[in-house]
């Protein structure tokens, strides 16, 4: 296994009785990529998260993670008694064996929330507790992110701050991402690669490509045919066959090596 890779699921498979929850789904995952996970309800994407975080054991097929992988995890749903009184800064530090004040700080201004810190954690709005969840993700300097529909009670203008946070994110620390989504239109712009769930692989690829696949397509339709504005993927950098992230070429590369 190249140590290129953070993680890499093969050929997995997972039943519930007689119901086929995932069948021969595979996927790698590198540093400095986000790689989206796309399906409709009930395709099995949370539940290849947690066999990729280690949290469910698939039937067949093989897991492999980098040793002592970090891994930042944002859940898909998160509950909290509304009568805990919890503040941001408290709940931020919450997995910390010993409060460290000056590393809560500075999760929380990496995702703009440090105002919030004083605030009562039922306070939040939808948007306040994605980013608070984001920076409780990033408070152990984690190597992999996996963020589980992080747009969820955030409304479309939120969502492309919260997208263009990500990305960011991933530029400075270097971070590999596993995005799970329901809607490719809106993260277009934020990831490196698209796969297409439902149960098995539909499609797969970079996003521009898989918007247009014909499974794609009779699963979602036609983003632009709905209204929706499609945005682009305009990479600044290119994959080796390693899948390591590389520069592109200037003008001048290209004219020696063309």
């Amino acid at each position: 296994m190249s140590i290129t890779h953070l993680a890499k699921l093969e050929n997995i498979g997972l039943h519930f009785g007689q119901r086929v929850i995932l069948h021969d789904v595979s996927l790698e995952v590198y540093p400095q990529s986000v790689l989206t996970l796309i399906g409709p309800n009930g395709a099995g994407k949370s539940t290849l998260l947690k066999i990729l975080l280690g949290l469910q054991k698939p039937d067949s097929g093989s897991v492999w993670r980098q040793p002592d992988l970090r891994i930042g995890y944002v859940p898909q749903k998160f509950h909290l008694d509304r009568l805990l009184p919890l503040t941001v800064e408290r709940f931020i530090g919450l997995n910390l064996w010993r409060h460290d004040a000056a590393a809560v700080r500075l999760s929380a201004e990496e995702v703009g929330v440090q105002a919030l810190l004083p605030q009562a954690v039922q306070s939040l709005s939808g948007g306040e507790l994605q980013r608070v969840l984001l920076a409780r993700a990033l408070l152990n300097q984690p190597q992999l992110l996996v963020l589980d529909e992080p747009g969820q009670g955030v409304d479309v203008s939120g969502l492309s701050e919260l997208y263009q946070l990500i990305t960011r994110l991933k530029q400075k620390h270097g971070y590999g991402v596993v995005m799970v989504s329901h809607d490719l239109h809106l993260v277009m712009a934020a990831t490196d690669q698209v796969l297409c769930l439902n149960q098995h692989i539909c499609c797969s690829g970079q996003p521009e490509a898989v918007s247009r696949h014909p499974e794609y397509l009779r699963l979602f339709g036609d983003a632009r045919a709905a209204g929706f504005a499609v945005y682009t993927h305009h990479h600044d950098h290119q994959h080796d066959i390693h899948g390591c992230v590389v520069p592109l070429p200037t003008d001048g590369e290209e004219q020696r090596h063309g």
